[in-house]
């Protein structure tokens, strides 16, 4: 693959007539027009006085015209891509706190961000999506939209994004189109991605996964996306053979939501074109991935990823390599190391704090010192999570440091315990987490949803845990959920479940 550190380089190489962006019941865009699209686009923010480095918010359903309207914009000015979900409120925040100079809608939108964007004094752009998929029209013509398109040069910010801020204020991620694009190409190595390929987005185009390992990834091997307006386990199988991919991406929940309708869906499943699944944003447990691959027959790849490494750190290689199940597989683009407390390179087989650092990875939070400080030493980021390697170089994750349960002074990892919880015959989902107590500080809890038709109660949990795991470790309590509190993106919720579960009192 040639190189490209810009987003107008990375959409020039495709061949004409080949399809870029498609969806459900909609006429495809080739990347001839996708690449007019692009230009016409930049052209009509130049004409609004919108530019390289200046932040657009964007806020649209998922589908093709998100898709291309992260592209467009990205080309020429920064994308800030925002939650539809938000209420009011959220929506002033991220606007005023991400300076963004105006808001991309759909035309009559009642989404709460246009009041929001009216409070804080930002233009409002309204677009009409076109009969192609992903193509749309400005409602309003700028000031001279007919000379030609600046577009942005490769230090300049594509793309910028708050990180989850479970616990504390989120920061602001400024990622680089040097970094996007290096990201987009090491996911490309990592699948061996051609211009046969076709990509089924599930995921929301408001997160990193979906924007870079779908779109942009999927733009840069010159194949096409099939955009869906986001994830439903009723109309995937009918997707899947609409669509006729051969690759999706998803979090570990949505491949559950997958293989529990499975047995119904097995006709379509006999007729697919896939050629890999590919997991990432939260671990993934070896039990789903194994039922994933007997279920398609096809190879399951874990991605270990985050918005700071403009999403994908590691990955389980292809076959013939060997995938590892359990573990977030080999550095796939960036370094990849452990590193102590204190900020030493430490050997195979010891268990520190994971660091990165290549092309890929922000320069640095914005406007907090603080983070920037605590953040990076020695030129490597510190990514929050605590991890072993071995001396392949596959490394396991083996938990969030701020979500280790300290029970005492025992330090327990609640993925060890997920993990063990998992292989009861009886459980389809655990996430276990602290919960407060009085005489050691935190206590091991764990939030279980039973798969259908089959009972058990905490003792046999509990009890079975007993006969896997150091007596400190067992869970003292079970929760049993018909669903797991999960974020924006499918993902789990460990930090501040205690609260929402009524357990912190």
């Amino acid at each position: 693959m040639s190189d490209t550190s810009t987003i107008s380089q990375l959409l020039a190489t495709a061949k004409d007539d080949a399809i870029a962006v498609s969806a459900p019941g909609r006429a495809p865009l080739t990347y001839k027009e996708l690449r007019e699209h692009v230009d016409k686009t930049t052209r009509a923010l130049n004409g609004h006085g919108i530019g390289r480095n200046d932040r657009v918010a964007i806020v649209l359903p998922n589908g093709p015209e998100m898709a291309c309207a992260f592209v467009a914009i990205a080309a020429g000015a920064t994308t800030a891509p925002l939650n539809p979900a938000y209420q009011e409120e959220e929506f002033r925040f991220y606007l005023s706190d991400l300076s963004v100079k105006a808001l991309l809608v759909e035309t009559g939108s009642a989404s709460p961000a246009v009041t929001a964007a009216k409070h804080v004094g930002i233009p409002v752009l309204e677009i009409v999506a076109q009969e192609k998929a992903g193509c749309f029209e400005f409602v309003s013509a700028g000031d001279d939209d007919s000379a030609s398109a600046v577009y942005a040069e490769a230090d300049d910010v594509a793309l910028v994004l708050h990180t989850s801020g479970t616990t504390a204020r989120p920061k602001i991620v400024p990622l680089r189109q040097r970094n996007v694009c290096a990201s987009a190409e090491n996911i490309c190595q990592t699948l061996a991605l051609t211009a046969d390929d076709r990509c089924m987005n599930i995921m929301p185009l408001f997160h990193i996964h979906g924007l870079i390992a779908t779109i942009l990834a999927t733009l840069r091997a010159g194949a096409s996306v099939f955009c869906t307006p986001g994830f439903n386990a009723l109309r995937f199988y009918a997707w899947l053979e609409e669509a006729d991919p051969s690759w999706y991406s998803a979090v570990p929940t949505m491949h559950q939501a997958i293989l529990a309708r499975a047995n119904n869906n097995r006709d379509k499943i006999g007729k697919h074109s896939l050629r890999l699944i590919r997991s990432s944003s939260a671990s993934l447990p070896s039990q789903v991935m194994r039922e994933l691959e007997a279920t398609f027959g096809v190879p399951v790849l874990e991605a270990y990823a985050m918005t700071e490494a403009s999403h994908q750190m590691t990955c389980n290689p292809l076959p013939p390599e060997e995938r590892k199940p359990g573990t977030v597989g080999v550095a796939a683009g960036p370094e990849v190391a452990i590193m102590s407390e204190g900020g030493k390179l430490l050997p195979a087989g010891s268990t520190g704090e994971v660091v990165i650092r290549g092309r890929n990875v922000t320069p640095g939070y914005e406007n907090n010192v603080e983070a920037n400080a605590a953040c990076f030493t020695n030129g490597w980021f510190r990514t929050g999570d605590q991890g072993v390697m071995d001396d392949d170089g596959y490394l396991s994750i083996t938990g969030r440091l701020k979500e280790i349960i300290n029970r005492g002074g025992e330090k327990i990892s609640p993925r060890e315990v997920d993990d063990v919880l998992m292989d009861h015959p009886a459980v389809l989902q655990v996430v276990t987490f602290a919960m407060p107590d009085k005489k050691l500080g935190e206590e091991i809890a764990a939030a279980v949803v039973l798969r259908e038709g089959i009972d058990a109660t905490d003792q046999d949990i509990r009890k079975f845990a007993s006969g896997r795991l150091a007596k400190f470790k067992v869970p003292k309590k079970i929760v049993f959920l018909d669903e797991i509190p999960k974020g924006a993106t499918g993902k789990l919720q460990r930090i501040g479940l205690a609260d929402k579960l009524g357990l912190a009192e």
